[in-house]
Order: C-alpha cells, then sequence, then structure tokens
C-alpha cells in the first residue's frame, strides 16, 4: 500500500472506522440489529457498515431503509421479481422499488425488523445485496439484449456472472474486495453500440478484434472513468487487449492493485483515476502487468463501437427463430408493487420467466414467441408501460431525488415527469432527446452523458434561495461517446420549462405545436 493507506494518522474517518471492524462482519449481526432496532444501533453499524450488505439508512425517511440488489447483467426471473413485489407490497405507500442506472434495483420504505425474514426470502430465489454500497464494487453491467442481438459479437451475461462471483463469493460476500479504497464500477459489452455506457466505469471492456487476416474476438480495456462532486472524467485506454478467458483474471489484478495501493487519505481522491495521475498510465499498467503474472497484450488499434445507441424500447426480433423482446418504457424507472407483480406476469405468460433491465431505467422481457405477441400487445399494463413513449418520455432518466436521498439538493423524479409531459403538450418533435436529471453532483442521474442534463443546485430568486439545476449539453453515448460540460448555472427549477423549451427548438429540432400545424404555404416571410 502507499504510505498514505497504512498511516494510521493520514486515514479519513471512513477508513478508521474500516479498520475497527469490517463491513461484511455485519452479516453476522442482523438479527441483532433486528431485535435492537434501528434506533438503539450503533450510529457507524447503523449510517455506514449495513451498506455492506446493501441496505442504506435514510436520513430523510428516518426509520424507512433503502436496500440495492445485485443484478449482474440486468437479468433476474419472474420468481425474484415476484419476491421483490412482496418485499415493496409489505409497507404500503412507503413501499416502492427503483430501477437505477447500472440495471439494478433498490427497495424504498424497509424496516430494520423485517431484514432477517427478507434476506431469507432473497437467499431462497438467489438475489444478494452483499456488497452493493460504499467501498466495493457495485452491479457489473452488461449487454441488456445479451444473447438475444444477431448482430453482437460477444454474450456477456456469462462473464459478467464469473466477475460478480469472483468479487463477492458467489454472493456470499468476499472479504478480499470489501475493502476497496472507494467504490469501483465495471462494465463489459460485447455489442456495438456501447449499451454500458462504457466511458464513465473504472473498469470496462469493449470489443475489439485482435489481427486483421485472421480476427481473434476480445475486448479492448478503458480504465478511471468516474462521477464525483468534485471531478468527472471518461475512462481511457489502457493499452490492453484481452482475449474474453482472460477477462476475470484481469478484472481481479486491478482490484488487487487499486486495493493495495490507492490512497486512502483524502476521500474525495481516492477513486482509480486518481491513481493513475499519480503513478501515470505506463506504470499503472506495469503494476497491472504483474500482479496479472503474464505480459499483457497491447490493445488492437480499433474497437467494434460503431452503432449509434439503442434503448431497446418496443418489439424486436431476436436471434431466436420466432421469438422477440419487448422493451417496456418505465417512467423515471418508479416501480410500485402492482406493477412489479404484473412484469412478473406478463414474463410467465407470454415469455420464459426473464426479465431485463437496462441503463436507462427500462424493462425488457425476452422469448415471446411469434404465436403469443398479438395478444401480448394487448395487455392493458401496457398502457402504463408503454412500448412506444412520446419522444422526451422515453428518453428520460432521473436520480432518486430528495423524496428519499438525503444527499439530493432538489426533487426530480416527480418534477421530472410534470415538466416533461408540460413539454411534450407544447412541441411537436422528431427524434427523442435524452434528458437526464441528478440530484446532486454525485451525478447518480449521469446528466454527463445526456443531451440534455440537469444537476440539482442551489439557486436564487428575487434574494432568496430557491431549488435550482446547472444545465449540461454535449454527452453522447454510442460510438464516439464524450461527456457533456456544463453551460449554464443555478436556473431556478420554477423558471426551468421555457429554458428547456428554447433548448429544444433550437438545438433539437423542436417545434412548437402550434406552429408545426401551420403548412407551409400559409407561413409568411
Amino acid at each position: 500500500m502507499t504510505d498514505a493507506a497504512t498511516t494510521t494518522a493520514s486515514l479519513n474517518k471512513f477508513e478508521k472506522f474500516k479498520a475497527e471492524k469490517d463491513g461484511l462482519a455485519i452479516k453476522a449481526e442482523i438479527e441483532k440489529f433486528a431485535s435492537l432496532g434501528w434506533e438503539a444501533m450503533d450510529e457507524t453499524d447503523r449510517d455506514h457498515r449495513l451498506k455492506w450488505m446493501g441496505v442504506f439508512f435514510r436520513p430523510v425517511t428516518p426509520g424507512k431503509f433503502m436496500m440495492r440488489l445485485r443484478m449482474p447483467n440486468g437479468i433476474l426471473t419472474s420468481e425474484q421479481m415476484r419476491v421483490l413485489a412482496e418485499v415493496v407490497q409489505r409497507y404500503g405507500d412507503d413501499g416502492s422499488a427503483d430501477i437505477t442506472t447500472r440495471q439494478n434495483i433498490q427497495l424504498r420504505g424497509i424496516r430494520i425488523e423485517d431484514l432477517p425474514e427478507i434476506f431469507q426470502k432473497f437467499h431462497a430465489v438467489g438475489l444478494t445485496s452483499v456488497q452493493s454500497g460504499m467501498d466495493n464494487v457495485r452491479n457489473i453491467t452488461g449487454d441488456p439484449v445479451a444473447g438475444l442481438d444477431a448482430d453482437e459479437l460477444f454474450d456477456t451475461r456469462e462473464l459478467v456472472q464469473q466477475i460478480q462471483d469472483m468479487i463477492t463469493n458467489n454472493g456470499e460476500g468476499n472479504p478480499e474486495f470489501t475493502n476497496l479504497p472507494r467504490k469501483f464500477n465495471i462494465a463489459i459489452t460485447g455489442g456495438r453500440d456501447n449499451s454500458v455506457h462504457a466511458e464513465i466505469n473504472d473498469l470496462a471492456f469493449v470489443p475489439a478484434f485482435k489481427e486483421v487476416e485472421n480476427p481473434i474476438f476480445g475486448f479492448n480495456v478503458l480504465v478511471g472513468g468516474f462521477f464525483s462532486a468534485k471531478r468527472c472524467e471518461a475512462a481511457i485506454p489502457l493499452n490492453v487487449w484481452v482475449p474474453p478467458e482472460d477477462v476475470v483474471a484481469l478484472c481481479r489484478s486491478v482490484l488487487e492493485v487499486f486495493r493495495d495501493r490507492g490512497s486512502r487519505a483524502n476521500r474525495q481522491k481516492s477513486r482509480l483515476m486518481w491513481l493513475i495521475d499519480e503513478w501515470g498510465l505506463e506504470k499503472f499498467r506495469a503494476e497491472v502487468e504483474k500482479q496479472f503474472s503474464k505480459s499483457l497484450i497491447s490493445a488492437a488499434p480499433e474497437d467494434e463501437i460503431n452503432w449509434e445507441k439503442r434503448d431497446h424500447i418496443g418489439v424486436y426480433k431476436q436471434k431466436q427463430p420466432g421469438l422477440n423482446y419487448a422493451g417496456l418504457h418505465i417512467p423515471v424507472g418508479r416501480l410500485c408493487a402492482e406493477d412489479m407483480f404484473e412484469i412478473a406476469r406478463l414474463a410467465e405468460v407470454y415469455g420464459s420467466g426473464e426479465i431485463r433491465l437496462t441503463v436507462e431505467q427500462n424493462i425488457i422481457i425476452p422469448n415471446i414467441a411469434d404465436s403469443r405477441l398479438g395478444t401480448f400487445l394487448t395487455e392493458p399494463t401496457l398502457n402504463k408501460l408503454t412500448l412506444n413513449p412520446a419522444p422526451l418520455t422515453r428518453s428520460l432518466v432521473s436520480c432518486t431525488g430528495a423524496q428519499f436521498c438525503n444527499f439530493a439538493l432538489i426533487e426530480t423524479k416527480n418534477r421530472a415527469l410534470a415538466i416533461i409531459k408540460a413539454l411534450e403538450a407544447e412541441l411537436e418533435l422528431t427524434r427523442p432527446v435524452r434528458i437526464h436529471w441528478t440530484g446532486c453532483p454525485n451525478s447518480c442521474g449521469q446528466p454527463q452523458v445526456a443531451d440534455i442534463g440537469l444537476m440539482g443546485t442551489k439557486a436564487r430568486k428575487n434574494g432568496k434561495p430557491v431549488e435550482g439545476v446547472d444545465i449540461y449539453m454535449g454527452g453522447k453515448v454510442g460510438k464516439e461517446a464524450q461527456l457533456g460540460t456544463c453551460v449554464t448555472k443555478g436556473i431556478p427549477c420554477e423558471d426551468l420549462q421555457p429554458v428547456l423549451q428554447e433548448l429544444l427548438i433550437q438545438h433539437f429540432g423542436a417545434k412548437p405545436k402550434q406552429e408545426a400545424l401551420v403548412t407551409p404555404e400559409f407561413v409568411t416571410k
């Protein structure tokens, strides 16, 4: 480790409490906490260490916790969805679920007294929440249509599962990787459209062929992408290519270097990119190679990310003859128990019982037979969780917001839906525009990858503090992905709608509806 990582006096407060007791030790104390109740718990256990088991104390809803699952590649079964729905249903109006921008699900309204029973339910259907918060590897993302897409270059599902199993000891918890200097994101894509937003991950694998005459498939490796309140960086090439069989071992090597050498002094400078900055890319690569125990192969000159990004909403043919997948739009990713039961039913009745999540907070039901498709399309649920949303609604993404998150400076989800509905009543658009909301600079809503990104802040109006946003533009996904930049600061939320309307007209070809209805011969010059 670096001196910063080993000198007790230099450790930040998080490192000090991790040194006192590993977060995974909480696993053996869940029954005790359930008996004690949340108010009698040790504060460090309650506020921090519980996150190692995916349980998050929320000061804005005291006594009602959030739970974050692990869903590698965003895949779950109808049985698992039904169990999650039962948990949410138990808490009535307080219970809900959010699909995250990492192909994952978070449950809200959880009481500490119910944790033992909830964990038993999870275990019975193969669900785990272990190591899903704090200084751990977060949910590993992969192509949402892996194994379904006729144009894919590699089916990512097995690799993503292998990485998760290595990191979490098959979902039981792995002390080797429960004490990283900071959180860590991994993504792997085998398609051509960068469906996982590789550029915003600490470690990402993108498809690339080595050799020209006899191409061999593998992955080019990107490192260092992250968002934080202090800094946002796109991942950079490590100049490494690996065949699929070496992906898990390379993940281990990178994590071990980060774990053992990353800074633990300043928590704002502890993500992987800070270590790369300190060492330089060549030294970092050399240290990874040393840990990998064999020579690393130089990157292929080009990767295969050459498509525009797809959102998978609608009905599409699978590579399996006679089968289809249906992408359902979930407004800002929020689900109630009734929605979850319905999705589980649809997946069982019309598909194979499989359900998939996307980083755009939507759901895919695969394996719908041609013979069942017509009946599926008549399901009343599709009036709410639609296959053909309006252009702005279609691409809307939002973090949790101030309703449930104590970090958020503004409310996001409900406000986002209201403003988009108003804009769609006023404007005609010929294509979707990706608008992302995030409640604070931690950027869970990823405004930097959006066409228009909105980051919560405190603004002033008439000399008084009000909820506001900073506006980001220029984010691009798919091929030649890039991060957007802040173009305007401190717009009060109550004044935002006309500002967005003008941006949509100026930059995205939107037209006021009354203007759009005027035929060209009646337009005055």
